[in-house]
């Protein structure tokens, strides 16, 4: 099975892809963006991708959800496994902290070390990178007194030097990740609970008062436990949003199924994004 991941190699996704795969034989597929790792499963190039969807720290991963949205029609999630996240500091050789000059990395790795960044490191140039594993690279390469904030993997991958490690601003900071596949590939009809099932909705009276309390009133009055709960732009314009929920159960369960039954009613657009194992 070919399973498209973001990287490059030692990226964290990839780190959770050989977590999660150490008892299947999968070829891994380095994409550069997100986007990329969904649109791949979307157009047949590969049978699935792993994804970050949400982190604990952080909250939810814009461009997985956006994606899933407005480019995923045809794709599905069928799975998530949850990764331990620890970043580490490091640079091509052995330096100071006094001596680095900038710091690369992803956004969302740099937003879950920022008050490392701000105590440790107050004079370096924070910089962008398409990924941890990216920024590792980057540095590894570069003649500059530059660090990276990436995984041990990567560090040993590109030849260079872990100079600190869990530079992270939580010990429990952790990373959910999710399997998407061709919304038409068969089930795992052995899978087994618990089961979620992730939705989104938009519609309709959205600016009416009590009108978001209404749609979820739909599930707990069937005493459907909702998870997760966020709301995105639709790119339509101020004030238009659109609302991603986990609900806890299968998407045929009755109380499930009901409540989005009840749910339709009361919206413009109801997608459910998967029905799977919960990790």
């Amino acid at each position: 099975m070919r399973v498209a991941y973001l990287g490059p190699e030692g990226t964290h996704t990839h780190e959770a892809l050989l977590a999660a795969s150490a008892e299947r034989a999968l070829e891994a597929v380095s994409v550069p963006t997100i986007h990329d790792a969904i649109v791949a499963v979307r157009e047949g190039e590969v049978e699935r991708a792993l994804v970050p969807i949400e982190n604990s720290l952080e909250g939810s991963v814009n461009a997985t959800l956006d994606t899933l949205v407005f480019e995923g029609e045809d794709v599905a999630i069928v799975g998530e496994t949850v990764q331990a996240i620890h970043h580490c500091l490091i640079a091509a050789d052995r330096l100071g902290l006094e001596a680095i000059e900038a710091v690369v990395s992803h956004p969302q790795a740099i937003a879950q070390c920022a008050r490392f960044l701000r105590s440790r490191l107050p004079a370096a140039r924070v910089l962008a990178a398409s990924s941890t594993a990216e920024a590792v690279r980057m540095v590894a390469e570069a003649h500059q007194q530059w660090a990276a904030i990436g995984t041990r993997l990567a560090a040993e991958l590109y030849g260079a030097a872990v100079l600190l490690g869990g530079i992270e601003d939580s010990a429990g900071n952790e990373t959910r990740f999710v399997w998407i596949a061709r919304a038409d590939a068969d089930p795992d009809v052995n899978a087994r609970g618990p089961f979620k099932t992730a939705i989104v909705f938009w519609g309709v009276g959205a600016e009416a008062p009590g009108w978001l309390v209404g749609c979820l009133g739909e599930f707990s009055r069937r005493d459907v436990n909702l998870t997760r709960i966020e709301s995105r732009p639709r790119r339509q314009g101020l004030g238009r949003y659109m609302f991603f929920a986990d609900l806890e159960g299968r998407v045929d369960d009755p109380p499930v199924a009901d409540g989005l039954g009840a749910l339709r009613d009361r919206v413009e657009h109801v997608r459910v994004l998967g029905s799977f194992p919960a990790a």
